[in-house]
């Protein structure tokens, strides 16, 4: 039998794809009123250990303090959510 045939086929990963590692909101708690969170300060405080190819930032939860986020991607209530709590989004 040939090679191709004994081999099996699993999915398909495309090379192009990017994988973004997910922040919960109610994580965003832990930084101080008034501080900008971005990759590197997500690194410093533990929250993750490798970005891989960028950071999302869902809306699990619910913010309490204003913080300046930069991040990759936002979800649309993660984005609501931040500006409501007197907060500023950039995306990078």
């Amino acid at each position: 039998m040939p090679m191709q045939r004994r081999l099996p086929k699993r999915g398909f990963e495309p090379l192009s794809r990017k994988e973004f590692v997910a922040i919960n909101i109610e994580q965003l708690n832990m930084f101080e009123a008034g501080s900008v969170v971005d990759p590197a300060a997500i690194v410093a405080k533990g929250l993750v250990s490798n970005i891989r190819d960028g950071i999302k930032i869902l809306a699990k939860g619910s913010i309490t303090k204003a913080l300046t986020v930069k991040a990759h991607r936002f979800s649309a209530s993660a984005k609501d959510q931040i500006v409501a709590a007197g907060g500023t989004i950039e995306e990078i």
